[in-house]
Formats: structure tokens, sequence, C-alpha cells
């Protein structure tokens, strides 16, 4: 491995600056992914259940909302297809009305993308499937090589996974590619109380924990680094005022790791941390201030029965 291989460099980058981060884009190893399902499948973790509900029991108004002929072939873009669980209700109904697509789950991990791949095969034998690896920034202009109609998902509220910023930047990019009246199918976490939502990222069995470890883990597997988890632990903060969920890795002690690809030290104060991940909450107005000139608005809402979660359609004027 060198220096140019991004997660080297990230890492590198990442423990030289004050304080210190690493991206979430780093978690999802084979263990990371096992980790996060079944974080997914935690109580406390409401996000998946209720954006579940939206797709299980509002499937034919959302394809209702995509306003696209089932006599046109278009394509369905997935963007961090994940285990394709809530998808498969979509692609369900899709195929139930015979509609003509091709679905195109992206993953930057290689071993979801097999996995959903394998379980979409398997539920849907007719199922056109091309599945594509790669960071989404990355793989956005092949994506749109072809002139087929396209419907874009973005669901399970990754996008607050980025910094504002970053994601305004990243819904331009999306509505620069697609056509006029083309969709965005927008999955988010609605702002809510902090009784709600840290639980979700501090689950009394510790998984999320073990998660978040296991980025330390995968540092000393690839990079040859010797940190020693028992000097970490895990440490969310959530408030409603600001609403974003933040994950971080606490260091117990003063101390120094070692990272053998780079040769180089790296000291830890006592209760120094690492930041490892955001998770943004957002309301129509936070929305909308992201998507600000970016000729892409909101044409319908689909809430789940709590009102915890929304799917938006978003159509390029």
């Amino acid at each position: 491995m060198t220096e140019n291989d991004p997660f080297l460099r990230d890492v590198k980058a990442g423990l030289s600056q004050n304080p210190k981060c690493i991206s979430s884009h780093y978690f999802y190893d084979k263990a990371g992914d096992e980790l996060f399902q079944q974080i997914m499948e935690m109580p406390e973790y409401y996000l998946t259940n209720a954006e579940l509900e939206i797709f299980s029991q509002q499937s034919e108004a959302i394809i209702q909302s995509f306003e696209i002929s089932n006599t046109e072939e278009f394509e369905l873009i997935e963007l961090g297809a994940g285990d394709g669980k809530k998808t498969q209700y979509l692609l369900q109904t899709l195929l139930e009305k015979n509609f003509k697509f091709k679905y195109i789950p992206v993953d930057i991990s290689k071993n979801s993308l097999s996995v959903i791949t394998e379980r979409m095969q398997n539920l849907f034998p007719n199922l056109k499937c091309d599945p594509k690896q790669g960071d989404y920034f990355q793989v956005l202009d092949q994506l749109f090589s072809s002139d087929k109609p396209k419907v874009i998902l973005f669901i399970g509220s990754s996008l607050g996974n980025m910094p504002d910023g970053i994601a305004a930047q990243f819904l331009h990019k999306i509505a620069a590619h697609l056509k006029k009246n083309e969709k965005l199918l927008l999955g988010l976490d609605l702002l809510k109380s902090k009784d709600i939502v840290l639980p979700a990222y501090n689950d009394a069995s510790g998984i999320t924990s073990a998660f978040n470890l296991n980025l330390l883990r995968r540092i000393n597997r690839e990079l040859g680094a010797d940190f020693d988890l028992e000097n970490f632990e895990h440490a969310p903060e959530y408030t409603e005022k600001e609403g974003i969920a933040k994950s971080y890795l606490r260091s117990k002690k003063k101390h120094s790791v070692f990272i053998k690809e780079l040769e180089e030290y790296f000291d830890f104060e006592e209760n120094e941390t690492i930041h490892t991940e955001i998770s943004r909450k957002y309301t129509d107005e936070i929305l909308q201030n992201l998507l600000k000139d970016s000729q892409l608005e909101i044409t319908r809402k689909f809430l789940d029965s709590k009102n915890f979660f929304a799917d938006y359609i978003l159509t390029k004027k």
C-alpha cells in the first residue's frame, strides 16, 4: 500500500488534524457492513423501521409521483443501496405493474453490492440489475451516460452524513445531471428530540460502539497500526438546537499509536477525540436551503405514521 491509497492518505490527513477526524466512508469493511445490518435491526434505531413503513405501505403512491409511463423504459438508480430491504417493496410494485426498467444499485462497499445483488436476483429473477461499485461523487458521471429517463433513489438519510455544504454540492451535482421533470427520491430523518435521537447512536447493547471502534480495527489490519481498542470509547453527542448527531472515538488516556504503513506515530491526549460521523436531522426549511439555486423543487413528501422520517420527491424544474 502506498501513501496514494485513499484510505492511507485520509487516515494520515485526519489524524494529523486538530481536532482529529476520519471519514465515515471507512466504516464499511465486511465486519462494518455486518455491524451496520445489526444496527438497523436495533429497537433504538427508529430510522430503518420508519422508512420501511413508508416503502411498504406507500410504494404505489411513490411510483405515481415519479410520473413515468409503464410503456417507456427507465433506469432506477439507487445511491448507497445497502441491503435493499426497503427498496424491494418499490421494485416489487414496479414489476407487478409491468414497468420497464433497469435497477442500478450503487455502493462503496463491494460486500454490500454482492449481498444486494444476490438478494434481488433471488426475490425477482426477471429483474434487470446492473450494480456499480464506487463513491457517489465519483460514479455520478458514468451513471448518466445513457439517454434513458432516470429516477434516483438516495434513502436512509445518507445525505445527513455529509456536512451541509457538501450535501448542497451533492444535490446540485445530481440536479445538473437530471433532465427536466426527472426525479430524486430523497429519504431524510426529521428533526426530533434528544431522547429519541441519541439512543439510535448509543444503543444499550453496544452495537453502535462496536461499529465505531471497528474503524480502528480496520486501520490496524489494513495499515499495520497498533491501536489498542481498550484505550478508546464510543462518544456520541446530539442537541436538538443544532440538529446534528455526532459520533466520536475518545481516548481514555494519554498514549501514542504507530501506523506501520506511514512509519509514523500519532499522539493522543486523555479525552482527545477522533470525529468519525455526523447525522444531520432535517426540516423542510433546512432542505429548502440546501436546494437553493439547484433547480430541484419538493413536489411530494411521504411520512411514516410517527412523523419521524420523510421521503421527499424532488423534481428537476
